[in-house]
């Protein structure tokens, strides 16, 4: 069983996930734009979900097996741009 996040916080430029073997990783925001891209209110409003991490108000899933490893986000060009141009209209 792989290991499970259990607190997520944030600085300017990573994010920090806690594990519940007592590990905490750090990655940089800048792998996750729409971490990235989203208010520190946005980013505070996470929940633990089966094997990762979901910020509803972000649609954003990251698995807690790709933070150990460094993967990046998956997201095309295109969907992170048409995500952003939405954003946009809602502010």
């Amino acid at each position: 069983m792989g290991a499970k996040a259990v607190h997520v916080t944030f600085t300017n430029t990573n994010l920090i996930v806690d594990l519940e073997d007592g590990r905490t990783i750090s990655i940089p925001l800048a792998y996750y734009p729409r971490l990235y891209h989203g208010t520190i209110e946005e980013r505070a409003n996470w929940e633990i979900e089966g094997k990762g991490i979901h910020w509803p108000e972000l649609d954003e899933d990251i698995r807690t097996a790709d933070l150990l490893i460094g993967l990046p986000s998956a997201e095309s060009q295109p969907s992170l741009k048409r995500w952003l141009d939405e954003r946009k209209v809602r502010v």
